[in-house]
């Protein structure tokens, strides 16, 4: 059987080409055509635009969580070293140039010497004495000090054994017993001196060791204490520092100027909570000046509520970070809100280490290095007046920091509006413009900081005893056990 071959249709000639299409219309149907066509490419560029935004901006997350996981966590990058007072070289723009004369800012390098060892610590002469043989025919010996050396003695478990001393009295035939009088003890009756008490409580929380590890610890000297045991016992010293507590927080409210500061706490068994939802540890410091206190408190929330309790009965500067939990109380105790420049400062820091490598070598900087140039020019003059009275503190202030200042806002209401909404840039800018009233306020008072850090310092042991131990139950009255005076 033959099979017929039919003739193929030709589809180029059938159909008509868009020239084709637009030469069979008038002129105003091929501009109606040609607009949609213009409409869409324009659409199709703006998508295209926006999830580049998009990516650019994943890209500077994705780097900057890179740079938080494997990088270094100081915020000092060696990218970020322009000098201060340079920004009218590297401003795309020409802006004025900030008086720098005021500010000594010529690089100082500091000898390096060991720390001398101090004159508190017991000396022990070791004597190196020459042979028989190597004296005969000496005229005389003397001896000269060569090198000293920190010596430490490890720790050594002991029992101390209390005998107690009774003494029989006879009277009228009556016989009585008198007996040597007992040291008191926090506890009482327990099976740890006071000076375990202090180790463990020491080890623990200062030196973020898990009871665990202690455990361990006492068993290689010697020692045999469960971590059950000691658990208990830190427990058990609420009662006995809660008037200690209540002492210090009398101090710390009696005075105008207070510190503010809370962390994240993974505790185990908190009622009606998981075990790895997030718990907080609030943080105060301050008191009458060159007697700070420091104080913790444990609260599973992180409500209004918390530092309205901690904070009850004081009037005077609150100095924390952005976090709008402390509104409350600022409010209701005609409390001042002072703003932390550490913040501020940490989150340019951030968008700085979300730009890829690439765009750093291009000699134009960015938006948030010349943010953190016109911050580090705060810092420089911090440092410079830090051994000043309070009353100089605040005229140099006046004189030098503000006109820093006001030049910074300037700046930033100006090149807010010229970057990404979702940018980390953004987020910094606004953050401080959001922020700047609390920011500026160090300035009103030569006692007050430029910054946090000190709260920040002294929270910074939980923070990294976290990453070693759980608390099995802390409740809010145990704290007083982590007090300390500064």
């Amino acid at each position: 059987m033959k099979t017929a071959i039919l003739p193929q249709e030709n589809t180029d000639l059938d159909t008509p080409s868009f020239e084709e299409i637009l030469d069979g219309l008038n002129s105003r149907k091929r501009r109606n055509i040609l607009d949609n066509h213009i409409k869409i490419i324009q659409q199709k560029d703006n998508v295209i635009d926006s999830q580049q935004k998009r990516i650019d901006n994943l890209e500077q997350i994705l780097l900057l969580e890179k740079n938080r996981h494997y990088g270094s966590s100081s915020e000092k990058l060696n990218a970020l070293q322009l000098d201060l007072f340079n920004e009218v070289e590297v401003e795309a723009e020409p802006e004025e140039e900030i008086e720098d004369s005021e500010i000594d800012t010529s690089p100082k390098k500091k000898k390096k010497s060991r720390k001398p060892f101090s004159d508190t610590l017991p000396r022990i002469r070791v004597d190196l004495k020459l042979t028989e043989d190597e004296r005969n025919d000496a005229l005389r010996t003397f001896f000269t000090k060569v090198k000293e050396e920190l010596d430490i003695i490890p720790a050594q478990a002991r029992v101390l054994e209390y005998w107690q001393e009774k003494a029989v009295f006879e009277d009228a035939g009556v016989q009585t017993i008198k007996v040597a009088q007992r040291p008191t003890h926090p506890l009482g009756k327990t099976t740890a001196s006071v000076r375990l008490l202090a180790y463990i409580i020491t080890a623990k929380y200062c030196d973020a060791l898990p009871l665990y590890r202690l455990e361990k610890i006492l068993s290689r000297y010697g020692g045999s204490m469960t971590r059950t045991a000691m658990a208990n016992w830190i427990i058990r010293l609420t009662t006995v520092f809660m008037p200690l507590l209540n002492l210090m927080r009398e101090h710390q409210l009696n005075s105008n100027y207070l510190q503010a500061d809370e962390t994240r706490l993974q505790v185990l068994k908190e009622p009606g909570k998981s075990a790895t939802s997030d718990k907080w540890m609030w943080l105060i410091r301050g008191g009458p000046p060159n007697q700070p206190v420091v104080t913790f408190d444990y609260d599973a929330s992180r409500s209004a509520a918390v530092p309205s309790r901690l904070l009850e009965g004081f009037s005077g500067v609150l100095q924390t970070d952005g976090y709008v939990g402390y509104n409350q109380v600022c409010r209701d105790n005609d409390i001042t809100r002072m703003g932390c420049w550490d913040h501020a400062r940490r989150k340019f820091v951030d968008a700085t280490k979300a730009i890829p490598a690439t765009k750093k070598r291009v000699s134009k900087k960015s938006k948030a290095e010349l943010a953190l140039n016109k911050i580090r020019q705060l810092y420089a003059i911090e440092k410079q007046i830090k051994e000043l009275s309070p009353e100089k503190r605040y005229e140099q202030r006046q004189k030098l920091s503000i006109p820093i200042l006001n030049d910074f806002k300037t700046w930033l209401d100006k090149n807010i509006c010229k970057i990404a909404k979702d940018s980390l840039t953004y987020t910094a800018m606004f953050y401080a413009l959001n922020q700047w009233d609390t920011l500026i306020r160090y300035c009103d008072d030569g006692q007050l900081y430029i910054s946090n850090i000190l709260a920040e310092n002294a929270i910074r042991p939980l923070a990294i005893g976290r990453r070693n131990w759980f608390s099995v139950i802390l409740q809010r009255v145990l704290m007083p056990v982590l007090l300390a005076i500064v």
